[in-house]
């Protein structure tokens, strides 16, 4: 088993870094592989909404010169997904938000790709903010069908300067309790691999409130 996770901090060891260290491991030490994917020092474009991966599904975005299609093959072949932001006005990164609305919506348009992985999100903020940017890092698990597993608390870990988030002990206890969590998960969905049948996939329904 393996999970990638990704690091939406412009700072490669900063306290994103750290947060999702602290979860991977947990999971390596259940003997889970982890790799961790930098996305926060790249230049990445947002969604362009012109459709071209629902039309051709391919399981790449249109946007070819970033890192993107590499990291959805990434996500593609992971048993788990952490994501991992930093707080900017009580949001994702910038840089994390553009690669989750491309990688997610490739992932959609291409039978449900994520549907049933485990995911979980984590965000290291310095003060306040971290908890609308946790919520918006779930809407996207939670939107893709994916499993999530919990912590003691909600997955937000404080610090300023890189490597502080270790001295907040109760975050600290927040993510080795969500990487155990998640190893736990993990486990379960590989045992349950052709034992107990995964619900029927329905297709989407599509309505808009105003006609």
């Amino acid at each position: 088993m393996k999970v990638v996770a990704f690091n939406g901090s412009p700072n490669a060891k900063g306290n994103t870094w750290h947060a999702l260290k602290m979860v991977t491991d947990e999971l390596e030490k259940e003997g889970i592989a982890t790799e961790i994917a930098h996305v926060g020092n790249k230049a990445v474009r947002g969604c362009l909404a012109c459709g071209q991966c629902f039309k051709k599904r391919n399981e790449q975005c249109i946007q070819t010169d970033d890192p993107v299609n590499e990291w959805v093959q990434l996500m593609k072949g992971a048993d788990g997904i952490l994501l991992g932001s930093p707080v900017h006005y009580s949001a994702v990164a910038g840089t994390m938000k553009s690669f989750l609305d491309r990688a997610f919506y490739v992932a959609g348009s291409n039978g449900s790709m994520l549907r049933h992985k485990v995911g979980a999100a984590v965000v290291a903020v310095r003060r306040s903010g971290g908890l609308p940017a946790f919520n918006q890092l779930n809407n996207f698990l939670c939107y893709s069908e994916m499993l999530i597993p919990t912590s003691n608390y909600w997955n937000v870990i404080h610090g300023a300067r890189p490597g502080e988030v270790t001295k907040d002990e109760e975050g600290v206890q927040i993510m080795r309790t969500l990487g155990r969590n998640m190893a736990w998960l993990l486990r379960l969905v590989e045992h349950g691999k052709g034992t107990i049948a995964p619900p029927a996939q329905e297709s989407k329904v599509w309505m808009n409130f105003i006609r």
